[in-house]
C-alpha cells in the first residue's frame, strides 16, 4: 500500500484539484484507492460527492480515537456509477478544532500513520489532502507518508515555497518519518504560451531532474468547474484536456509506485 500526502505550503495551488482527480484517476486505471482529507474546510471531501456536514464519523474522529478508520469510509454513489470509485475518510469544520486538542496527546503526530496501519491490504494507494499549512494535521499526513506530491504553478514564487517545503520533508524524514521522500513535482495550472511559465519549467527540470513529473496539467475551465458539481473533473468531463492529463498522471504514478 503505497500512501502519499498531496502538499504545498502555498494556499490556491491545486491541492484538492490534484487529490481528488489523481484518486478518480487510480481507480479509472484499476487500482483500490482511499483518499484522507486533512483539510478542515472539506474540499476533497465534497469535491468527491460526499457531504461533509453529514459526515459521521469523520477524520476528526479517527485522529482523536474516537473511531476506527474503517468507521469513517464512505465510497461514494456518484462515482460508482461513473467508474471511477474511491473510498474517502471525510472532513468538515470539526477538523479545524484537532490542531488544538490533539497538542497535549501522546502520540499526536503518529494518530494517522497507526490508523492506517488498520487498513494495511485493503488499498493499493492512500492519498492525503493536507492543508496549506504545516501544523499538526499536515504533520500527521507527513508522518503517515512515504512520499510527498508536490502540485505547483510555475511561478518564481512557487519556487521559493517549494524550498520550504523540501526542507520540512526533509526535517521530518530525519526526525519522524525515515521513509518520508520527496515523490515528484506536479506542474498544474499550466499555460504554454506563457514565456514565464516556460522558463520556471525549465529551471524546475534542471534543479530537480527526475523528481519532476513527465505529465503536465493544463490549465483548464471544467476541472475547475467540476467542484460545483460534486465531482472530479476525471468523472465530471472525461473528454476535457485536464482530466485527460490526470488520467495520464494517475499511469506515471502507478508506474513509478512499481520501480519503488
Amino acid at each position: 500500500m503505497k500512501i502519499f500526502c498531496v502538499a504545498n505550503q502555498k494556499g490556491g495551488v491545486g491541492k484538492t484539484t490534484t487529490t481528488v482527480n489523481l484518486a478518480a484517476g487510480l481507480a479509472k486505471v484499476g487500482q483500490r484507492v482511499l483518499l484522507v482529507d486533512l483539510d478542515p474546510q472539506g474540499n476533497a471531501t465534497m469535491g468527491s460527492g460526499v457531504d461533509k456536514r453529514a459526515l459521521q464519523p469523520s477524520v476528526y474522529d479517527v485522529l482523536l480515537e474516537s473511531a476506527s478508520i474503517t468507521d469513517a469510509v464512505v465510497v461514494p454513489e456518484r462515482l460508482k456509477e461513473a467508474h471511477a470509485s474511491y473510498a474517502v475518510v471525510g472532513a468538515n469544520r470539526d477538523l479545524a478544532g484537532a490542531e488544538i486538542e490533539l497538542v497535549g496527546e501522546e502520540r499526536r503526530e503518529r494518530r494517522l500513520r497507526e490508523a492506517l496501519a488498520q487498513v494495511q491490504g485493503d488499498y493499493d494507494f492512500v492519498l492525503i489532502d493536507c492543508p496549506p499549512s504545516l501544523g499538526l494535521l499536515t504533520l500527521n499526513g507527513l508522518c503517515a507518508a512515504q512520499g510527498v506530491i508536490v502540485p505547483m504553478q510555475c511561478e518564481y514564487f512557487a519556487l521559493e515555497g517549494l524550498a520550504d517545503l523540501v526542507n520540512t520533508i526533509k526535517q521530518v524524514h530525519a526526525n519522524l518519518n525515515r521513509d518520508l521522500q520527496l515523490i515528484g513535482l506536479l506542474r498544474v495550472m499550466f499555460d504554454p504560451r506563457i514565456t514565464l511559465q516556460q522558463q520556471v519549467s525549465e529551471q524546475l527540470k534542471a534543479h530537480y531532474g527526475a523528481k519532476v513529473f513527465d505529465t503536465i496539467i493544463p490549465r483548464n475551465v471544467r476541472l475547475a468547474e467540476a467542484p460545483s458539481f460534486g465531482l472530479p473533473g476525471v468523472v465530471f468531463d472525461p473528454a476535457a484536456k485536464g482530466s485527460k492529463a490526470f488520467i495520464e498522471f494517475a499511469r506515471e504514478i502507478v508506474e513509478r509506485g512499481l520501480r519503488r
